[in-house]
């Protein structure tokens, strides 16, 4: 298979599995100006799938870095209107979401702390609808990502020039099952195997999970109606979509107040276009009280007191260290493909679908049955192959889950 066909493939998995493009739906890709020819190949793909309008919103990461510069700090206390409507009107017409990431992971190093935070308040506060669309999967969305020179510079520093696109795309393709046969076929067989994995914990119905390794001592408490879930989701029609691509993950929530230790971060977290690591987190009943950072701890700092859910979890994320991502032995310094190669958290909302009867709740519903809010949502990787992980029941057995970082049943 050549590369041209792997990218037709690669765009076929994002229209028809990705987001499962429906007939006369409208489609709305957020991206930017590096993925143009990718794209529109994907436009193409979505178009033939039944789509009756895709509209592309491009942003330049050149214009970007500008507007972080140069814009007034007024500026990163507002969100634009406009990106509101459109987004609500998508939602109000049934159709979907697609990101395609291409972003360079070292695109605002050096902007301020204060107007990277009071950028990402003003934006979760005006998309409150959408996001919490989102995370009720009340819509149909997915995130993929291709190569950027930028990024791939940063993942392949030791290669020429030319050739670390060439080799960013091949791991990705590799991630994503691409080359290696009928793609949609083996992506049927692997939500098979993780939809598995999540009936296994849903038995258990584990009341905590212990983590320990090198850095980690946490305990974090699930709520009665907890539900684990895989990578594949379901619109309240019915339709089946992949909200992340690759993905390893089985997922569920925490009790926003039942979350007590320390917990140290084992890859880098990019966040608003900086890295942060080298980070621990002490949580005292369910609350972060104390952040820690080799790198990045003034915006960490920043992120955690977003509003009062950001200093809380919001979801639980179980991947083995011996996973297709993890084995590459790449650090991607993208959440997208770092995080399913490892356990990890993420600080702030939480995910309605993973607890039973709460997909319709609104926000102040969940609050009152303990499952966290936020306008932040941000993956963080815990994993390694030191790490072990135990369910406790309600009679206070302790069963093995993962031993040396992997799954011990």
């Amino acid at each position: 298979m050549n590369f041209q066909q792997k990218m037709e493939q690669y765009a076929e998995l994002t229209v028809y599995v990705g987001l499962n493009v429906q007939k006369d739906q409208t489609v709305l890709i957020n991206t930017t100006t590096d993925t143009i020819e990718f794209t529109r190949l994907v436009v193409k793909k979505a178009y033939e799938a039944g789509a009756k309008n895709v509209h592309v919103n491009y942003s330049d990461p050149v214009q970007t870095r500008t507007h972080y510069e140069l814009a007034p700090d007024e500026a990163f206390t507002e969100y634009p209107e406009w990106s509101v409507v459109q987004r609500d009107e998508v939602i109000e017409k049934g159709g979907s979401f697609l990101w395609i990431d291409a972003e360079d992971p070292d695109l605002l190093t050096g902007i301020p702390a204060k107007r990277l935070s009071n950028s990402q308040k003003a934006a979760g506060k005006a998309l409150e609808r959408y996001r919490q669309a989102v995370g009720s999967d009340k819509v149909a969305w997915s995130i993929i990502a291709i190569p950027s020179q930028k990024w791939a510079a940063k993942v392949f520093p030791e290669l020429d020039p030319e050739k670390q696109i060439e080799a960013l795309w091949e791991a990705i393709f590799t991630t994503v099952r691409i080359g290696r046969g009928d793609a949609v076929s083996l992506w049927k067989e692997h939500i098979e195997f993780l939809e598995k994995r999540a009936s296994q914990l849903n038995d258990h119905r584990f009341v905590k999970l212990h983590y320990t390794a090198p850095g980690t001592d946490l305990t974090i408490a699930l709520p009665d109606k907890h539900i684990w879930m895989s990578g594949a989701s379901k619109t309240p029609q019915g339709n089946p979509f992949i909200a992340n691509m690759p993905t390893e993950e089985v997922y569920t929530v925490p009790l926003k107040n039942g979350v007590d230790g320390f917990v140290h971060n084992t890859k880098p977290l990019v966040y608003q276009g900086n890295i942060i690591d080298g980070f621990t987190l002490t949580f005292e009943d369910g609350k972060i009280v104390k952040a820690q950072a080799e790198q990045g701890e003034e915006l960490l700092t920043d992120m955690i007191s977003s509003d009062e859910g950001a200093a809380y979890l919001g979801e639980v994320a179980l991947v083995p260290h011996q996973s297709p991502i993890s084995d590459s032995g790449l650090l991607f310094f993208n959440t997208l493909f770092d995080e399913n190669a490892s356990n990890h958290l993420a600080i702030g909302d939480s995910y309605p679908t993973c607890f039973e009867g709460a997909r319709d709740l609104e926000r102040n519903q969940l609050a009152a049955i303990g499952l966290n809010t936020s306008i932040v949502h941000e993956d963080f990787m815990i994993g390694s192959a030191e790490m072990d992980i135990d369910g406790i029941t309600a009679d206070g057995s302790k069963i093995p889950v993962f031993r040396k970082g992997n799954w011990a049943f």
